[in-house]
């Protein structure tokens, strides 16, 4: 009998392992997968998918496999907050998202208030990480640092030229446009013309009108690629050669798609081409050949999820709250955007910025490159 219960203890204690090494860890993609920014919900959920793969393939974080809960926020911040409490009822630790600025930051409270660790490859506005939170994090930089640059490169390459700016109303879009502006100012430039549009709209000539009455050459529009695409090709219908300066917004094969020939001179800020990067290649080759473009938010979603991992590693634990004050050590993340570090905010404390520039490819495609 003593012989049997040893041996049922010790088959019972073997479960326990296996059952320990196939555990689980939920993680979440939370990100536009419909609506007019879908788009850039598939760049993020590729480079997650891609990402959770590959770590599984090596054996998971801590021993546990990873496993994605998919939620769609459609770009709408109620439908994000219902997402954020989707994941807490299905025991989500970690979301990678969202996307949008206006989504991320009243899900954000959510996931505090559960214990939840967030990480956005995308939302840039400045209060996501302004409000002293233990659980905010992201791989992309923010609206502030991207509107200095965007007055730095609008001073030199149109000193003495008009320049409009025009935004989306939204919290990323009037956000950037604002700092924009604010930096422009700073410069001694005026603007001579501020103005809003409102997004899913269809048609924009009122404002058109007013910047060809302003004569301005350059618009800086704060937005998606969606309004920045029709507002490019109204432009040009109206005869209208203003050139059209955009974000990261803007920075996506779509803003072509909907603007047609019209977005050709176009120019936009945003961190430098990730795919140029070494540490990226293995990734980029993997991506390429499921036929999947590796552009704008995929790497930095797949370097959300490298953080995650590495800071776990760290902190010897998946508890959120652990790996959060692992990844807020200062130490360094060796990712596919390159090595990145985190500050008691949970911004990056080095990031760049590049400019880009759409123009036609030998094939006649219009795509844009890093200038």
């Amino acid at each position: 009998m003593n012989k049997l219960w040893i041996k049922g203890l010790a088959l019972a204690a073997g479960l326990g392992l296996a059952g320990a090494a196939q555990a689980q860890v939920k993680i979440g993609m939370a990100g536009p997968i419909t609506g007019p920014s879908a788009a850039t919900g598939a760049q993020m959920k590729n480079g997650v998918e891609q990402a959770v793969e590959d770590i599984n393939a090596a054996g998971g974080i801590l021993g546990q496999k990873l496993t994605i809960v998919i939620g769609d926020d459609a770009s709408d911040a109620k439908q994000g907050v219902a997402v954020a409490n989707k994941f807490v009822g299905e025991g989500v630790k970690f979301v990678m998202g969202h996307y949008n600025s206006g989504v991320s930051i009243p899900a954000s409270e959510v996931y505090q208030e559960n214990g939840i660790f967030q990480i956005s490859p995308a939302s840039t506005n400045p209060n996501f990480t302004e409000r002293k939170m233990w659980n905010v994090f992201r791989t992309c930089g923010r609206d502030d640092q991207q509107g200095l640059y965007g007055a730095e490169v609008i001073v030199k390459r149109f000193a003495g030229k008009k320049i409009a700016v025009v935004h989306d109303k939204t919290t990323y879009g009037k956000g950037l446009a604002d700092d924009v502006l604010k930096n422009l100012k700073a410069k001694g430039v005026t603007e001579v013309l501020y103005e809003g549009i409102n997004t899913g709209e269809k048609d924009y000539s009122a404002i058109v009108s007013k910047i060809k009455q302003t004569g301005a050459d350059l618009v800086f529009f704060g937005g998606l690629y969606t309004e920045g695409g029709l507002l490019t090709r109204q432009m040009r219908d109206a005869g209208v050669k203003t050139v059209l300066m955009g974000g990261d917004g803007i920075v996506a094969g779509e803003f072509a798609s909907v603007g047609g020939a019209a977005v050709e001179g176009s120019i936009a800020t945003f961190g430098p081409d990730p795919t140029k990067k070494p540490e990226s290649a293995a990734v980029v080759k993997k991506l390429e050949a499921k036929k999947i473009n590796p552009e704008s938010y995929t790497l930095y979603s797949y370097a959300a999820v490298q953080v995650i991992k590495q800071a776990a590693e760290k902190a010897g634990s998946l508890d959120p709250k652990k790996v959060a004050e692992a990844a807020h050590s200062g130490m360094m993340f060796d990712t596919v955007i390159g090595k990145l570090s985190f500050d008691a905010k949970g911004d990056r404390k080095d990031v760049d910025w590049a400019t880009y520039i759409w123009k036609k490819a030998a094939d006649g495609k219009l795509v844009y490159e890093q200038m």
